[in-house]
């Protein structure tokens, strides 16, 4: 590991003063500027749970204030600081066998006094739970991964309670938008930043045809996974529920496909693939190729099915393989939750939670690109080298950053927390005391 200090060291500071230069410019005040850099670095300085005490620790403030104030108060334009960060990140992920890939995950919570915190259902809880829940799209190429855009979802009862809206900040221009328009606002927008070509991958909550229609407007293709109770036009047999396609599938037609590696090895499938008519040609648009793909257990026979769509003619493999990166995204959360804190940031308003959500992306942002230079650095011209050193995922890269690129967190020097936030009450109490004098 030492060996790769170096390497890490170097690599860091780089990706770090790249990224940051690209967004300094969104600022209008140095203070705001500053901050921003040093909450990335405590996102990744921190190990164990972050909010904005701990991370003021980390970082050597003498309390929260300057960081709660960043999240909630301080001018600046969030949003024009995503679209400078995830330009970057593209550009370092590269433009080749790009993919889009829209899901959702669950943060629980205590309390309904966050922003869109309501009891509503949430894969990461496993079922229905307190949470607020969120729509993502991460940017996928054949180099690496990471998060790019991010939406608050706001159910039905949020998105109509006055009070509470004004009470933690929501826009007065915000109104209820359910997921699949959530996710269809932020393909739109990637496609302004200039990601012209590339595959969407969702799951079945964003299968209607809706948001397929909007993807092929904006020149996208996709594969998208559907429910059993979706319905397609075969050219020859009318109107019918996609778990009748498989009786179609004569046996020589199925193929055994490698979707990925599991703990004992490779795992296959056996696929199918069966032309269909489009449902959702946007007006003066070309047909092109659409098909529903069959997914089969090898042993007990369950099946999946997909609704794809490009606009040439694309191999079963191809649309096997695009199905199969969806899962890059699962990657991303867990990355951008357990490295960079998405998920660990204690605030309850509409401005906190997407600049707490942004810094996080920020954060886990670095860590990919920096997990993808090393990569580059680290694989050997001869394949045979015994002495090139073992590349490094963002997981192991983060443990490194720690080690040899980033100060130490102050709460690894003095873990008494609670001298620390005794400390800053103190100083706030008599702060409050000598000005009513």
């Amino acid at each position: 590991m030492a060996a790769q200090a170096p390497v890490v060291r170097a690599g860091w500071g780089e990706s770090f003063e790249a990224l940051m230069g690209r967004v300094a410019g969104c600022f209008p005040r140095r203070e705001t500027r500053l901050t921003c850099r040093n909450m990335v670095q405590g996102l990744v300085m921190v190990k164990g749970s972050a909010n904005c005490w701990s991370l003021a620790e980390a970082i050597g403030h003498t309390g929260p204030h300057v960081l709660q104030h960043f999240l909630s108060r301080a001018r600046f334009d969030t949003e024009a600081i995503r679209r400078s960060a995830d330009a970057w990140t593209v550009e370092q992920l590269g433009d080749r066998e790009v993919m889009l890939v829209v899901d959702e995950t669950g943060d629980e919570k205590s309390s309904l006094d966050a922003v869109g915190a309501a009891r509503q259902y949430s894969g990461a809880l496993g079922g229905i739970g307190l949470c607020q829940v969120a729509v993502h799209l991460s940017y996928v190429s054949a180099a690496g991964h990471a998060l790019i855009d991010r939406r608050l979802y706001l159910g039905e009862p949020w998105a109509a309670a006055d009070e509470r809206r004004e009470l933690t900040g929501v826009p007065d221009e915000t109104a209820f938008a359910t997921k699949p328009q959530l996710a269809s606002a932020m393909l739109a927008e990637a496609h302004a930043s200039g990601i012209r070509t590339a595959w969407v991958a969702a799951d079945e909550v964003y299968g209607g045809r809706e948001l397929r229609r909007r993807i092929r407007s904006v020149g996208y293709g996709y594969a998208i996974t559907v429910p059993t109770s979706h319905h397609v036009t075969t050219p020859g047999g009318g109107k019918i529920k996609v778990t009748a396609l498989p009786e179609r599938v004569p046996k020589r037609a199925w193929m055994r496909l490698k979707t990925g590696h599991g703990t004992k090895g490779a795992r296959l499938y056996d696929w199918a693939m069966i032309n269909v008519h489009p449902d959702d040609t946007p007006p003066g648009q070309a047909a092109g190729h659409s098909q529903t793909l069959i997914r089969r257990h090898r042993r007990t026979g369950s099946l999946s099915f997909y609704r794809t769509w490009h606009p040439d003619p694309q191999p079963i493999s191809v649309l096997v393989s695009t199905v199969c990166r969806r899962w890059r995204v699962e990657e991303d959360f867990q990355g951008a939750k357990g490295l960079a804190h998405l998920d660990e940031g204690q605030v309850t308003c509409w401005t906190s939670w997407y600049r707490w959500s942004l810094m996080s992306v920020l954060a886990y942002a670095l860590l990919a690109v920096g997990a993808l230079q090393q990569r580059r650095h680290t694989t050997p011209a001869d394949p045979d080298d015994d002495l090139a050193m073992v590349p490094v995922s963002p997981h192991e890269l983060h443990a490194l950053i720690r080690a040899f690129a980033l100060p130490r967190p102050r709460q690894d020097a003095v873990s008494d927390r609670t001298r620390f936030r005794v400390g800053a009450d103190h100083r706030a109490g008599a702060h409050r005391r000598s000005g009513s004098t």
